[in-house]
């Protein structure tokens, strides 16, 4: 027998983009379900284990992230779990976020059920009943048996796209021609390694890293990011399609995560290829591992803690929506109207089929903005997504894919959710000016 279940707002996908907006939705008074197909919440934060998060501000510093996801941050350093924003010792971002991934599983619960969300964990979407545009119910699969979970309106906050494909809106995958997208990577922490040790290589061989930070500075900053090793990765000739070793530390004094592995040419929505990717992604954390242990100073000492639940996917479907953001967009600082987010986060491409990392900063005041349109699929009414999965091109996503700015679509979408499950309108017709306002209030920031 099929379990049936309903709300006002419906949230398929438990990551930083659905957590906050499902939050958003319960907290604007519409009953709320959120769906998550792990046992725990998170998404790539927890299951993929991406370290830290970055960033909620410019390059020059200016912070504009803030609404639900600064209030996670705030509500994490009051329980330990994170330090707070720390000027970043990598390079072209100034700000990170350290956290710890199992304090945010449980802040994020508690977050939920204070604005009243129903949580279904262990929970598969595999099919959307469309009426006439309109989503009626969304299947699950789960040890329960079948579930299906109606409601007024719907937010895709799966990364994938899983929703708005199942219901028919047009999506997009990967770079204009080949269809290739970013590659994925397996992360894995290893603990027991000497950061002074490499504080101290760092100063010594600065040639060997890329750094804008004048290297003298170093012994007065937290040691957050170290990307380089050159002569140490060249010599290695690991098969490794990459040009650099991209280190993290945290949130331990003697831990770090490794950013290293590189699966190339996959479809992270194919079952058949996500299993190839994953004994992929889990040989090369191998390499790597016996690679910083034999060749690497402050590694000699190291084991691996940890390796991620699932590869980590930076790229697979989006929708073709009603805008689609583009590149020229990101780096002249694009404003718009509708704005409903703001991000500061340079163009970051990794790579499809190549080893290295594209970068474009963004000009004027250091940050873009991200307009509703982006988050209104095509030819479903009562439907929208925030995250991964929103409508822009190839090289855009490359800075919306970041955790923060998922955190701050995923509180629009939420929040656009309710205001048309009340007004009892279509996606497309939600007020905007009314959404902005209502945002504000809620202390994110769109100027």
């Amino acid at each position: 027998m099929t379990r049936k279940l309903q709300a006002d707002v419906v949230v398929v996908g438990g990551g930083p983009a659905g957590i906050n907006a499902a939050i958003a939705a319960g907290r604007q008074g519409a009953s709320t379900i959120l769906i998550e197909r792990y046992g725990f919440l998170g998404g790539m934060s927890t299951a993929a284990s991406v370290y830290p998060w970055m960033t909620f501000h410019t390059e020059s510093g200016q912070q504009v992230i803030k609404g639900i996801a600064q209030e996670i941050i705030d509500r994490l350093m009051e329980r330990g779990g994170s330090p707070g924003h720390l000027r970043d010792t990598i390079g072209f971002v100034h700000t990170v976020t350290p956290y710890h991934p199992e304090i945010y599983k449980l802040l994020a619960i508690d977050m939920l059920k204070e604005a009243g969300v129903k949580l279904l964990l262990h929970s598969f979407v595999d099919g959307v009943q469309v009426e006439n545009k309109v989503i009626q119910s969304v299947q699950l699969s789960g040890k329960s048996g079948p579930i299906q979970v109606s409601g007024q309106m719907f937010v895709d906050t799966s990364g994938d796209a899983d929703m708005a494909y199942l219901s028919g809106a047009p999506t997009q995958t990967g770079r204009e021609g080949d269809k290739r997208t970013q590659p994925m990577t397996m992360k894995f922490r290893m603990r027991g390694v000497d950061l002074e040790v490499i504080r101290q290589e760092m100063i010594n061989n600065p040639t060997n890293f890329y750094h804008k930070t004048p290297f003298h500075e170093l012994n007065e900053l937290p040691l957050t990011g170290i990307q380089g090793f050159y002569s140490q990765w060249n010599a290695a000739k690991l098969p490794i399609n990459r040009d650099q070793v991209l280190l993290f530390a945290g949130p331990e004094s003697d831990e770090i995560l490794v950013n290293c592995t590189r699966v190339q040419g996959l479809d992270g929505t194919d079952i058949e290829d996500l299993t190839l990717a994953e004994e992929e992604g889990l040989r090369q954390v191998m390499m790597m591992a016996e690679f910083l242990q034999k060749s690497v100073p402050g590694f000699s000492h190291a084991s691996i803690s940890s390796v991620a639940a699932q590869i980590g996917v930076r790229e697979t479907r989006r929708i073709d929506g009603l805008y689609h953001l583009s590149m020229d967009d990101v780096v002249t600082g694009r404003r718009f109207e509708d704005v409903i987010a703001r991000s500061g986060y340079p163009i970051d491409i990794h790579d499809p089929s190549g080893k290295g990392v594209t970068e474009a900063l963004v000009r004027g005041d250091g940050a873009y903005d991200i307009p509703y349109r982006c988050l209104v699929p095509q030819q479903v009414k009562n439907l929208l997504v925030a995250g991964r999965c929103l409508s822009t091109t190839h090289e855009a996503l490359a800075t919306t894919r970041l955790t923060p700015s998922c955190m701050a679509t995923g509180q629009a979408a939420g929040t656009a959710a309710a205001l048309a499950s009340a007004a009892g309108t279509t996606a497309a017709e939600v007020d905007v000016a009314q959404l902005q306002k209502v945002l504000l209030h809620n202390q994110a920031v769109l100027t």
